[in-house]
């Protein structure tokens, strides 16, 4: 007991408050430094969480109320000052000014041989263009992102950054920014509207010389939920973050999402409803994929729907999940400003036994590309009890492509049209074509004893073909739905030979 007093009466005036029950305030002293370990912001979460919320002011001084997004983007961190570029590491930490939609206050603190050191505010660490600058001199900050030589070695690249409620984000090697990743998603799609927890206070460990890794703390709180997070976080090819959660919830949480990715999905030759635009497809990801606790693999092709959908994968110790963004080629979207071929996919790899649960897929209509859209997450099939502590740990994997079962074809592409009547029964007929590549099935040709099962839930499929796709190579399934008077229907497919499944499981909703 007598350890933990030592490491709360350190901290900044705003953590304090929290604690103390009493408002937190918008500006406020720097504390000294204080003892850091392993267990420090865990001790805060339970602290925090043993105790009634208390919402965070989100004043401002007057010069930065009421500033637009252009206004925001021109308030710009002098990189001379950047957190540890002195010190002959592979790291380097920037900081984001609080403004425009980033009103939250977030304390920020160097972690070095176990002591924690604020990192202080100060205007002059900014450019301000076309704005005054604050005279504050302990505004705080509304977030931090990572720099890492990347891509060539003289140069330090933004690899990733953590900005706005939990939310945060990162890229591989010769990448660009696309969907987003948040510490916690908590009553998405609720009619009442979703909670958004934020990250209070982030630690962030200075890196040893030569390191291939950095580690950052971040303390998270909301109404309903205080928790510890601790990233390890290794750029490359492909960009890994080592996640550890624990979670202290005030209340019992039956409406929570553990990992959860925020995405946009606008239209793709699967969904082109109401679309006039020159290019092919206009997205960050174009599908979720999955392999569950029993093995399977399975693709379901994102959509922009006319009203919000859900849908849940159920399973127990899923093996990982993740948006995905398959399509790498510049002809794919044919854009040379948003380079959607560049925007990574994430995969989530569950560490341990998550027990029973589903991984839910939220997919909103969107009338641009530019509000995300599509929340994928796992929810545990039993509520997290209040006054416990519920630990959960996965890495993700900021990718192009991620390997995942190699025996096995994946899709490439899912195209769905109009069927040109032929008959009575083929009116408001839907044609779909899957092309698949990979696994045993290429180097396959047409006579090779290659099976389709196609199944839908309601209305009727008909004229079922498999064929090698000489002109784009891998196979290609067609067939025809005949949905009569039904709305809505769920289909399944996958290639399989006598030997077992060929393919992936393709999976898709239907809707009229």
């Amino acid at each position: 007991m007598q350890r933990r007093e030592v490491l709360l009466a350190g901290l900044s005036s705003p953590l304090m408050s929290l604690l103390s029950g009493a408002p937190a305030r918008a500006f406020a002293a720097p504390a000294a430094a204080t003892p850091f370990d392993a267990d420090t912001v865990a001790a805060l979460a339970r602290a925090l969480a043993a105790k009634p919320f208390v919402p965070q002011s989100k004043q401002l001084p007057a010069s930065l109320e009421k500033i637009g997004y252009d206004q925001y983007r021109s308030i710009r961190f002098n990189p001379a000052q950047a957190l540890w570029r002195g010190d002959k590491v592979p790291f380097q930490a920037q900081f984001f000014h609080r403004g425009f939609f980033f009103r939250d206050r977030v304390d920020i603190h160097d972690v070095a041989d176990g002591v924690a050191t604020p990192v202080v505010y100060r205007p002059a660490q900014f450019t301000f263009d076309g704005t005054a600058a604050p005279k504050e001199n302990d505004l705080g900050y509304a977030g931090f992102r990572l720099h890492y030589p990347l891509n060539r070695p003289e140069y330090f690249d933004e690899v990733c950054a953590f900005l706005g409620a939990s939310y945060f984000r990162a890229v591989a090697k010769g990448q660009a920014y696309g969907l987003s990743a948040r510490g916690l998603a908590l009553k998405t799609g609720a009619p009442a509207g979703e909670e958004f927890p934020v990250f209070r206070g982030f630690w962030l460990e200075r890196p040893a010389s030569g390191a291939d890794h950095a580690i950052v703390h971040a303390l998270l709180d909301s109404p309903s939920v205080a928790g510890a997070y601790r990233f390890v976080i290794r750029p490359g090819v492909e960009t890994v973050f080592d996640v550890s959660v624990r979670l202290y919830p005030r209340v019992a949480l039956d409406q929570v999402g553990i990992a959860p990715l925020t995405s946009m999905f606008q239209f793709d030759s699967n969904d082109r409803v109401g679309i006039d635009d020159y290019r092919p497809a206009v997205h960050d990801s174009d599908g979720l994929g999955l392999v569950n606790g029993s093995g399977e693999q399975i693709w379901r092709p994102l959509q922009n729907p006319s009203v919000l959908q859900e849908s849940a994968f159920e399973d127990v110790n899923p093996r990982g999940f993740g948006l995905m963004q398959r399509k790498r080629a510049f002809a794919d979207y044919a854009d040379s400003e948003a380079h959607y071929e560049k925007r990574p996919s994430l995969w989530i790899e569950p560490q341990g036994e998550w027990g029973a649960g589903a991984v839910h897929l939220f997919e909103l209509p969107t009338a641009d590309e530019f509000h995300d859209n599509i929340v994928s997450f796992w929810r545990p099939k039993q509520a997290l009890a209040a006054g416990k502590e519920h630990r959960f740990d996965y890495r993700m994997h900021w990718c192009d492509q991620h390997a995942w079962l190699p025996q096995l074809a994946t899709v490439t592409r899912t195209r769905v049209g109009a069927v040109v009547a032929g008959s009575a029964a083929q009116r408001g007929s839907r044609q779909f074509v899957i092309d698949f590549a990979g696994g045993r099935l290429d180097g396959m040709g047409d006579g090779a004893p290659v099976r389709a099962n196609v199944t839908a839930g309601k209305g009727k499929v008909a004229n079922v073909t498999a064929h090698a796709n000489a002109g784009g190579g891998g196979w290609r399934l067609a067939f025809e739905l005949q949905p009569g008077s039904e709305r809505s229907i769920e289909l399944r497919a996958v290639l399989g030979d006598a030997s077992g499944p060929l393919s992936e499981t393709w999976l898709y909703r239907w809707t009229a």
